[in-house]
């Protein structure tokens, strides 16, 4: 499901606001995507980035945010 607002959630650590989420990645949201029942998105769009969201391991419920350019300048 992509939601267009943004939905906070929690890790065993941390619970993301938007705000603390758009300092963290120091851009502005744009849409998230959940997977089936997840309470954690798979991937978050930005102005700038498509931010993949990673579990650190399969035991804990930390993880960590893969940047990546939306577009990415060729030369």
């Amino acid at each position: 499901m992509i939601l267009c607002n943004w939905k906070s959630f929690s890790t065993d650590t941390e619970t993301y606001t938007l705000e603390t989420f758009e300092e963290v990645i120091g851009d502005e949201f744009e849409a998230m995507m959940f997977k089936n029942d997840e309470r954690i998105p798979t991937v978050i769009w930005t102005l700038n980035y498509v931010v993949i969201v990673k579990k650190v391991s399969r035991i804990t419920n930390d993880i960590y945010f893969e940047k990546i350019p939306r577009n990415p300048v060729c030369e």
